[in-house]
């Protein structure tokens, strides 16, 4: 049992619940919620460093420690007042990060895309951090020298985690359907889609966090081949450059992307495509006849580059699958509509 003279920990248990009616705090049930925040808020701040340089925000010991250390402070902060259950130390450390992350928004250090991907992470973690020192605090008392240790942890590791290497993940995601079309209707969509409204693909999540919505896609003949410029809102643009061309049955987009193809303040970069830390890749469309219809089938490959590919990866892999499922319907749609463009309106003639 910890001594009172122990000055790495708190008096014994009795004597903290003696003067807890003389010391207690205002507000008590929300103070180490309210000091957790305040504390990831701070760290968020420390870690607005340049990606590739020391504190930048993808970093582990941001993404993975932060969390940890909100819920182990909300923990310890609450233990100073009177014994926590169990069950406290699970759900008020999580509430406690999802109120930081929520945060980060409202004082606009974060973007909602990001906010969006992350909440999920920091909730559990600052659960699992809660119940760690809710068990150290069971078994230690007030465990100050721990809680100082813990709390040094992301300070140290972010001054030099950018000299570790960063894994690299590479995936490729297919999609397919059926659509009531003959080839040639869809593939005129497919090189074409005009003034796209946005109840046409707002299905997909990643418009739904805060991704601009598109407008359209013009295909031209250029002096390097074929084509396809895309927009976007918030003024976003690049092209898709056609590496394989076989009208009626087969496209590949490279995507290119300019220094202006993200104006400023658009997207985070911690996810902007062709940024450091994701790139989507080429994009394909394969249309293969199926008795009256058409299979589409559209496969797209991305690179992903953080320190936590284990959570982020999977999380991409369903957006990247549900994009396809809403952009698919979307040809779809416009395909099997009786007002489909005419023939003559095809924008790249065949060769």
């Amino acid at each position: 049992m910890p001594d009172k003279t122990d000055p790495g920990s708190a008096p014994p248990a009795a004597s903290r619940a003696a003067s807890s009616a003389e010391y207690e705090l205002p507000f008590s049930i929300a103070w180490p919620l309210l000091v957790g925040v305040a504390l990831g808020i701070a760290l968020r701040f420390v870690f607005s460093g340049t990606p590739g340089g020391p504190y930048a925000t993808m970093m582990s010991s941001f993404v993975i420690l932060a969390p940890l250390l909100v819920g182990a402070t909300t923990v310890y902060v609450a233990e100073l007042h009177h014994r926590r259950s169990w069950t406290y130390y699970l759900w008020v450390p999580a509430l406690a990060n999802i109120v930081f992350v929520l945060g980060t928004l409202v004082i606009l250090i974060e973007g909602l895309i990001c906010a969006v991907v992350i909440l999920p992470l920091f909730g559990a973690l600052g659960a699992v951090g809660g119940l760690i020192m809710g068990a150290v605090c069971r078994a230690y008392g007030w465990p100050r020298r721990t809680f100082y240790a813990i709390a040094a942890l992301p300070l140290v590791l972010g001054a030099f985690e950018q000299e570790l290497p960063v894994p690299v993940r590479e995936r490729t995601i297919e999609h397919a359907r059926i659509v009531a079309a003959e080839p040639a209707r869809i593939w005129r969509e497919i090189e074409n889609p005009l003034d796209i409204a946005a109840g046409e693909v707002e299905s997909a999540w990643v418009y739904r966090i805060g991704v601009p919505l598109p407008k359209a896609g013009r295909t031209e003949q250029t002096g390097e081949g074929i084509v396809r410029h895309i927009t976007m809102g918030s003024g976003i643009h690049f092209d898709e450059v056609a590496v394989d061309w076989q009208p009626e049955r087969h496209v590949r987009w490279s995507n290119r992307f300019t220094a202006d193809s993200f104006p400023p303040e658009t997207m985070d970069e911690h996810v902007k495509i062709g940024g450091r830390y994701l790139s989507i890749g080429d994009t394909d469309y394969t249309l293969t006849p199926v008795g009256a219809g058409t299979e589409l089938r559209m496969t797209v490959r991305y690179r992903l580059s953080t320190s936590f590919n284990w959570y982020a990866g999977p999380v991409l892999d369903l957006l990247v699958g549900n994009f396809e499922d809403a952009i698919l319907a979307f040809y779809a749609r416009r395909a099997e509509a009786d007002g489909a463009l005419p023939a003559a309106s095809a924008g790249v003639p065949a060769r």
